[in-house]
């Protein structure tokens, strides 16, 4: 299907979002009138950039509180449209977006709407213009997609259809199951937006929190399904009201924007995808010469050399780390994703728009397929062959049995572009984005895992405040967690991170745990399933810091009660 987005989605003027969503592979363009009325371009103008972008003006919009009002607001309601309908004339639009009635002077009157609507479509016809009359959630009296609907059916004109939004549908939980009895050629337009489950007014839900499909918690392939079984011909387009994409780049945002729509649309037409990873085959740390020491300490040895490249391979049990010898700030800045089909898996990648990493290498070298994450992190799918360019001497029996989870740290303008594209490019399933106390304001975080929880994934965001730092780190499994901070302790009391006393003051009241874990630093949570989950953090060293963790009883979380705790130790040692 052709695909659309509207200018308001995107920030910037309108040639410059005209120029984004051209360049994300856009096939038209829904024009909002305040980028119109903002532009120094005459709509003549406007009309021949696009033509020249390769983009069509699918709509026009949006036309407000004009149906089911007394006759003399009537009068200049119809004076209003009919210089919309000379400037789309202008701008080469011939479909126009009219909003449900939210005014106080409107009545509750079909019948009306409907007679005024019919009018205004016989006017709108005289300019070679159709009419989409949408249903507002928050409309005053018309506030249903089937409601809406019962007019247009009512007003029974030719150029007179409605336009169905996904955020007006599914935010009030109507069930798109209507849509499939409205005739396919009577639906002008579809629209589509996601959004977080909140609990708030419709109106400031809709303005400031819509998302991409595959964002958000609505099941937009329901609804689309649905559209399509009408037999829907027109496009699908992006509208989406959001303050963070309003202020991030516009060419990023758009092409997230198509790579939501590229995504939804493969769910629908039974696109296979690669099985998702099984787990972590490795995790990459750009290294000053500071991180052998940790790593050596937790009980990791390094088994290999690259052939080509300096870079270390150290394991433990399963666990699987490298460190980049090239002098710079240690940092995560590779994840590789144990994957049965490794080309597939990076094909899969490339078609959802990212960016395929070029990779040097030496004639004998493993040949691994690599893309970029959205903050640069290189994400590589592979088999057990990237092995045989570090030859390494054997397994490492220890306490470490796997990469448990990582944690990466976003620009702020780039949450919801990851937590998009670990879900689509890897397969990963969300967790509900949480809000966690930080010295300096809130850190956002959002947990994905995939089957099985092979691989599990923590999304956060950078700076939430005053000072915060973007830290990175990587949680080591083990079975025993008290055993490792017993040796810690003994053996290397300056590498765990120190937690203060009132943090066991208060654990001690909530649960019945073992005294000991207080003098070794280790944190506990146990959720409503009696799931018990113990950690253990090291110091700082750069962005990156390490944690081993313990899992029993089906614990699935990530100890995010004792976040808030690990934060401000961090800030308080200014690492």
């Amino acid at each position: 299907m052709r695909k659309s987005i509207a200018t308001v989605s995107v920030s910037g003027t309108l040639t410059e979002k005209l120029e984004a969503i051209a360049a994300a592979g856009f096939d038209g363009v829904e024009i909002f009138e305040n980028d119109l009325l903002a532009c120094p371009l005459s709509p003549e103008e406007v009309r021949a950039r696009a033509a020249d972008l390769g983009l069509t003006i699918d709509l026009y919009q949006p036309f407000r509180d004009f149906e089911a009002v007394p006759p003399d607001v009537l009068a200049g309601n119809l004076r209003r449209a009919e210089h919309k309908f000379l400037m789309m004339e202008r701008l080469g639009a011939d479909l126009l977006l009219v909003c449900s009635n939210v005014s106080p002077a409107a009545v509750a009157d079909d019948e009306l709407a409907a007679e005024q609507l019919r009018l205004l479509a016989e006017r709108a016809a005289e300019h070679g213009i159709r009419v989409a009359y949408e249903a507002l959630a928050w409309g005053r009296h018309v506030n249903e997609y089937l409601h809406a609907w019962r007019v247009v059916r009512l007003a029974d004109h030719p150029s007179l259809g409605t336009c169905l939004d996904s955020f007006h549908i599914l935010s009030r939980g109507s069930d798109p199951i209507g849509i499939e009895a409205i005739p396919g050629e009577k639906i002008f337009f579809l629209q589509l937006a996601d959004a977080p489950q909140l609990a708030m007014d419709v109106l400031q839900w809709s303005r400031h929190y819509r998302c991409f499909p595959g964002q958000g918690t609505f099941d937009l392939a329901g609804l689309v399904a649905s559209v399509r079984r009408t037999g829907y011909a027109g496009p699908l387009s992006l509208e989406v009201f959001n303050d963070v994409f309003r202020q991030a780049s516009a060419k990023r945002t758009a092409l997230d924007g198509m790579r939501s729509l590229i995504a939804l649309e493969q769910s629908l037409t039974g696109v296979t995808h690669p099985a998702a990873p099984a787990g972590f085959a490795f995790a990459e740390l750009a290294d000053t010469g500071a991180l052998g020491g940790v790593l050596a300490a937790l009980g990791f040895a390094r088994t290999g050399t690259h052939s080509t490249k300096p870079v270390e391979l150290w394991e433990q049990g399963d666990a699987r780390l490298l460190l980049n010898t090239t002098g710079a700030d240690p940092a995560l800045i590779a994840l590789g994703m144990d994957s049965p089909d490794p080309a597939g898996a990076a094909k899969h990648a490339e078609s959802l728009l990212s960016p395929v990493l070029p990779r040097e290498r030496a004639y004998e070298e493993a040949e691994l397929e690599a893309v970029a994450a959205p903050d640069g992190t290189e994400i590589f799918f592979c088999d057990d062959a990237w092995l045989t360019d570090f030859a390494p001497t054997g397994p490492v029996p220890g306490a470490v049995t796997a990469i448990d989870h990582v944690a990466l740290t976003q620009p702020w303008h780039y949450f919801d572009e990851a937590a998009l594209f670990y879900r689509n490019v890897l397969g990963l399933q969300p967790q509900e984005s949480l809000d966690l106390p930080d010295p300096y304001g809130l850190l956002r975080s959002k947990a994905m895992s995939g089957p099985d929880s092979g691989v599990r994934m923590v999304v956060n965001i950078a700076q939430v405040g005053v000072g915060n730092l973007p830290w990175q780190h990587v949680a080591l499994a083990c079975d025993d967690v008290v055993a490792v901070a017993r040796r810690l302790r003994r053996e290397h009391p300056g590498l765990l991170m120190p937690i203060p006393g009132n943090y066991y003051d208060d654990l001690e009241a909530r649960q019945e745990v073992d005294p000991e874990l207080r003098h070794l630093g280790v944190l506990y949570d146990r959720d409503e399933r009696g799931g018990e989950f113990l950690q253990l953090y090291t110091v700082t060293v750069g962005r990156v810091f390490f944690e081993i963790v313990q899992r029993t009883g089906g614990y699935d979380g990530y100890g995010a009660r004792n976040a808030p705790i690990r934060l401000a130790v961090q800030h308080a040692r200014g690492h």
